[in-house]
């Protein structure tokens, strides 16, 4: 993405840009602006237009913020459509989130984070998973979600006074939770906005599709399987979990290219070592916690680590501890107890979960 501009639609004097990220260079001529309103006016039904302009894309979100109209535009220089960059109803809350700090303080470091957030909201698989983990106040927001429903002023508040997060962005920070379908948001009676987990992530060793063939030498093929029954036999997902050890390995960037190129295939020790930024040390670390397996100069993948989306059955319980204690009301209470319900009837098996 190129450019991201808010722009007010004053009815006097037409199109009046108010603020763009990155703030360097000259705003586009003001016939673009008046393009993207035509397009605007002959589309009144739809919130979200898209034109092209020469080499570039343009995508345009109009909304009404206190009786004025703005337009928030970005301009991509390709020809991608916007299903394959957002979707509609994530730039919809970029929008209200941004209109609603227009006039406040900040708006400066707020466009800034929305830009990187739409920049960065189309991932390598597994690399916008990592971030629930590596970020402290992402996995800080996983851990507060998982005691059950909670409103949006409450979550800011616990954020502030028990964690140190003084000055965050609930909308954008919770922009990625939305994505990925773990939560859900609705405004409930007496509470306003309230958030919903509906499914947790977490992460765990797996065996790795790819095994040594049959074609591998004997010996080698026997001692990978010793290994390998060794390891899964006694394998304790929860300690690793609790102890950060898989995560610490994975938010590395070298060792998840690693994991990904072994995947597809065994390696010789020097093209690991490569991937790995010629990180020896590493290597060993690696064969010693037993992710790699290697014999005779060639390296395998002997443990993958997998990111597992599951139903969180266990709130249910939860739900009636803090309605119980006044935490929450009935009608939150309810509503989060009928998700959770309907999920479990509507699968085969308690046994709710998917490997990504």
């Amino acid at each position: 993405m190129e450019r991201l501009i808010i722009v007010h639609w004053n009815k006097s004097t037409g199109p009046i840009p108010i603020i763009q990220y990155p703030p360097e260079g000259a705003y586009p001529s003001k016939d673009i602006f008046l393009k993207i309103w035509a397009q605007h006016d002959l589309n009144k039904e739809d919130a979200l237009i898209e034109l092209e302009e020469k080499d570039r894309n343009i995508i345009s979100v109009i909304q009404e913020y206190e009786g004025e109209i703005y337009f928030l535009c970005l301009f991509f220089m390709s020809k991608s459509k916007v299903s394959e960059i957002i979707s509609s109803d994530i730039l919809a809350i970029i929008t209200k989130n941004l209109l609603e700090l227009i006039n406040t303080n900040k708006i400066t470091r707020t466009i800034s984070e929305a830009f990187n957030t739409i920049k960065n909201y189309s991932k390598i698989e597994g690399e916008d998973l990592i971030n629930f983990f590596q970020e402290k106040i992402k996995y800080t927001i996983l851990q507060i979600l998982r005691n059950g429903v909670i409103s949006k002023a409450e979550l800011a508040e616990t954020l502030r006074q028990d964690y140190g997060f003084s000055t965050v962005n609930i909308d954008l920070l919770l922009i990625s939770f939305i994505r990925e379908n773990l939560i859900l948001k609705k405004t409930i009676s007496g509470s306003k906005e309230c958030y919903f987990l509906i499914k947790d992530l977490s992460y765990m060793r797996l065996p790795p599709k790819k095994l040594p063939d049959e074609g591998t030498e004997e010996k080698l093929l026997k001692k990978f399987k010793k290994e390998f029954v060794k390891l899964f036999s006694n394998y304790n997902c929860s300690q690793e979990i609790e102890n950060k050890e898989i995560i610490n390995f994975l938010i590395d960037r070298d060792v998840f290219n690693l994991i990904k190129s072994l995947r597809k295939k065994e390696l010789t020790v020097n093209e690991s070592i490569n991937i790995l930024s010629n990180n020896e040390e590493l290597f060993e670390e690696l064969l010693e916690k037993k992710f790699i397996f290697e014999a005779k100069g060639v390296v395998y993948l002997f443990s993958d680590i997998r990111f597992i989306k599951f139903t969180p059955y266990y709130i249910i319980e939860l739900l009636l501890e803090r309605y119980q204690k006044q935490e929450i009301s009935l009608d939150q209470y309810l509503f989060h107890l009928k998700l959770l319900i309907n999920q479990l009837n509507s699968q085969p098996s308690i046994l709710d979960y998917n490997v990504i």
